[in-house]
């Protein structure tokens, strides 16, 4: 017998009846009239072929087969009411397990400080993150969020824009005292400057490195023998006097408030890069991702 959406409808009658006693307040607490109910029940027992209830002008009582019947389906009942008492609450409810996919550099320099704060927060979230350089396949994998650097590849996914990060050009004091300080972009392209390089997890290849001011935008063909896909390990390198590096000012604040770096051209600032989140659903996305997403937004207003 192939499942008939019908039947589920006759035994949330069933139940109806058996708790109430009787077609008239089983009707009552259904919205439907007792020749509806009786219907409804006519309909069960033909899909079933068996008969379910003995009916008298006094009493509506199980047969031995209901009985057996009702005892089966009872339980399996309960469960899905409770199952979509538990869809609804994790619409207002933030519980459960959250799977992220986080960009390294945003996990490590961003992320990192302000999650035991979300945790706290919500002590009835379990949160898992996966830190990976691409973004892969999601909903495939099983992720409910993902944060990315970069504009997203046209797919399912819905992108919200959280900022867009200022890339900076930046070197040590104890560099620029051994190997000068440029005064041009170009001037990296000379030979005399080591530039630490950031592996594109997109093509394999490091990123070129380009210089933006107003409209005006410049590529400049750097050498580096130095080349990184971690942005805290090259912040650590180039604090350490290790070359010249191109990095995003967030994250970094702290280390140029206090000259630990050096923006080295000022005037070249305009390059941005785009933060994004991305989750499956636009419409009716879970309290667990509502609140994951609000904590993104204000872990990076803590950086700017």
């Amino acid at each position: 017998m192939s499942f008939d959406t019908r039947l589920l409808n006759g035994l949330n009658v069933l139940a109806a009846i058996v708790e109430a006693g009787n077609f008239v307040r089983a009707g009552e607490a259904l919205g439907l009239t007792q020749s509806g109910v009786s219907r409804a029940m006519q309909r069960l027992e033909q899909q079933l072929g068996v008969r379910l209830l003995d009916r008298t002008p006094k009493a509506v009582r199980l047969t031995n087969e209901g009985k057996q019947f009702y005892q089966e389906v009872a339980p399996l009942l309960a469960g899905l009411e409770a199952a979509a008492i538990d869809a609804g609450q994790s619409a207002t409810t933030v519980r459960g397990r959250l799977r992220v996919n986080v960009d390294p550099t945003f996990a490590r320099l961003i992320l990192a400080p302000h999650l035991g704060r979300f945790l706290k927060t919500h002590p009835g979230l379990s949160l898992e993150i996966a830190v990976r350089d691409r973004l892969g396949d999601p909903v495939a994998e099983g992720f409910d969020f993902a944060v990315r650097f970069g504009e997203p590849e046209p797919s399912t996914l819905i992108g919200r824009r959280i900022l867009q990060a200022r890339v900076l050009t930046c070197a040590s004091p104890s560099y620029l005292k051994e190997c000068g300080r440029p005064n041009q972009p170009i001037e990296l392209a000379n030979g005399r400057h080591e530039c630490i390089l950031f592996r594109d997890p997109s093509t394999g290849h490091p990123f070129p490195w380009e210089f933006h001011r107003g409209k005006k935008i410049i590529k400049v063909p750097v050498n580096g023998r130095l080349v990184l896909n971690d942005a805290a390990t090259q912040l650590g390198l180039c604090a350490a006097g290790c070359g010249v590096a191109q990095i995003f000012e967030l994250g970094a604040e702290s280390m140029l408030a206090s000259g630990v770096l050096v923006n080295l051209f000022p005037d070249w600032t305009d390059e941005l890069f785009p933060l994004y989140a991305l989750h499956p659903s636009k419409n009716l996305p879970p309290a667990k991702v509502r609140a994951f997403l609000d904590f993104i937004i204000e872990a990076v207003g803590f950086e700017v």
